[in-house]
């Protein structure tokens, strides 16, 4: 019986929760912008404490590994990897696009159609994947510019629902019948608790050392504009 840290720091919200064979047992989370750095490693303390542990009694320590925000990645991989050293135990990475559609395809028990989660980006360019309701990718993961034509085939055979903080924004452009959008957070760690689970059940373990993130495209770095 597996008992799990699990962190998610790719978008504005700022979650842990701690899972106990694939079962969420303790979560604490926010959205809010720019609070990562000084939130996450009390928002860890605080879901410990609800669920009544140690550190010594964690098992694994699970990390949303992007794509995402640039920033929130590396404080979730590096807060990660730094309990993994200090604690000796495994580092177990979960893609942040497939543990928001497992989230939507829990809520949604019977649902048939596709989902594609959305990343926000920056203008109408977004992080996204397509997943079928098994959670079998049916388009990889890919940074995508919306348009009209976007996802046409896909939403002429089946229905997708969009889900995530890149959707909403998308809305007005993917007019299509069969185009649903969400607005419901799925960027929360309780949605990593299977996932990590069977990770950890099949040893799929990351090299603590050499681990990084998975940023999909390049930081660029920019300067303000003057005033």
């Amino acid at each position: 019986m597996a008992t799990i840290l699990q962190i998610e720091t790719a978008t504005q919200v700022c979650s842990a929760a701690i899972s106990r064979n694939g079962e969420t047992i303790a979560l604490k989370e926010q959205m809010a912008s720019n609070i990562h750095a000084g939130s996450l490693t009390l928002f860890i303390k605080a879901a410990m404490d609800t669920a009544g542990l140690q550190f010594k009694d964690l098992d694994a320590v699970a990390v949303s590994k992007g794509p995402g925000s640039y920033t929130g990645l590396r404080i979730g991989v590096s807060t990660a990897k730094g309990l993994c050293f200090a604690l000796d135990k495994p580092l177990i990475a979960i893609d942040t696009l497939k543990m928001m559609a497992d989230g939507f395809l829990k809520l949604n028990a019977g649902y048939e159609g596709l989902v594609c989660p959305m990343i926000d980006a920056r203008r109408m360019e977004v992080f996204t994947a397509v997943f079928d309701a098994r959670l079998k990718p049916v388009r990889p993961i890919e940074a995508k510019i919306i348009d009209t034509e976007s996802f046409a085939a896909e939403l002429d055979l089946a229905q997708i629902t969009f889900i995530g903080d890149g959707a909403m924004k998308c809305e007005n452009v993917l007019q299509q019948a069969n185009a649903v959008f969400m607005s419901d957070n799925f960027n929360s760690a309780a949605n990593m608790s299977q996932l990590a689970n069977a990770a950890y059940a099949e040893g799929q373990f990351e090299d603590v050392a050499y681990f990084e993130p998975f940023y999909l495209k390049d930081f660029v770095a920019t300067s303000p504009k003057n005033k």
